[in-house]
């Protein structure tokens, strides 16, 4: 998951940083209004965590323009201003979430991950495809019920086709999805795919020419799998 961090507090943001990191997020800082806005023309972000005191004015005017623009990347308003009347206007200007500073890390990924979730209309928490399921809080993948470890490029890969899996994805929107404004190799998103079909089956990460990559037929998932160990 790509997180967008609207934060000019260099030590907040630094903090926020690598407590995502540990949890697997692909995390770009920017620490003005008008470095979000060319951020968020720059690279797909699937949510956006957003202070209200910005040098160049009130994160809430930027979210309300972006809403008013049709932008409806979910967004989670963190902020010290902890009045109730504060709190409704950020709900009311267009935020999907808001928590206050100082906060615990363990909630803000429990809130991005709810965020994700409720934006794809899922209501478990675990995402299920055929015989694969990924676990978003304890990172555990497993094949037909058994184990399977995952890097964590691959991991947050297969995350990103899990979280739409009938949409078809362009490499461009994979790679904002594990490296956001990060420079990669050309071949790093093929490398990833390759690993991952050699560990979960060829059936499951389809080519579509021309368009990118979509996720197989749940029912063929793990199947391809149990044929193979039959045969080997």
């Amino acid at each position: 998951m790509h997180v967008l961090l609207i934060e000019d507090d260099a030590l907040v943001a630094s903090g926020i940083q690598a407590g995502l990191a540990v949890h697997d997020f692909a995390v770009d800082c920017v620490d003005s209004m008008a470095a979000a806005r060319r951020a968020l023309e720059t690279v797909r972000s699937d949510v956006v965590i957003l202070d209200r005191g910005l040098p160049d004015g009130d994160g809430l005017t930027l979210l309300e323009a972006w809403r008013e623009a049709g932008c409806d990347v979910p967004v989670l308003v963190l902020t010290a201003r902890d009045a109730v009347s504060e709190r409704i206007d950020g709900l009311e200007g267009g935020a999907d979430d808001y928590l206050v500073k100082p906060f615990d890390l363990d909630e803000l990924v429990a809130r991005l991950h709810a965020l994700l979730r409720r934006a794809r209309g899922r209501a478990r928490p675990c995402l299920v495809h055929g015989g694969l399921s990924l676990d978003p809080v304890t990172r555990e993948v497993t094949l037909d019920g058994r184990p399977v470890s995952l890097p964590r490029r691959e991991l947050m890969l297969l995350e990103a086709f899990l979280n739409e899996p009938r949409a078809v994805l362009s490499a461009e929107r994979l790679k904002d999805s594990l490296y956001g404004l990060e420079e990669v190799e050309s071949n790093a998103l093929n490398v990833h795919i390759h690993h991952l079909r050699r560990k979960l089956g060829n059936e499951v990460i389809e080519t579509v020419r021309g368009l990118g990559f979509r996720l197989g037929v749940p029912e063929r998932i793990g199947d391809a799998n149990r044929r193979a160990g039959r045969s080997s």
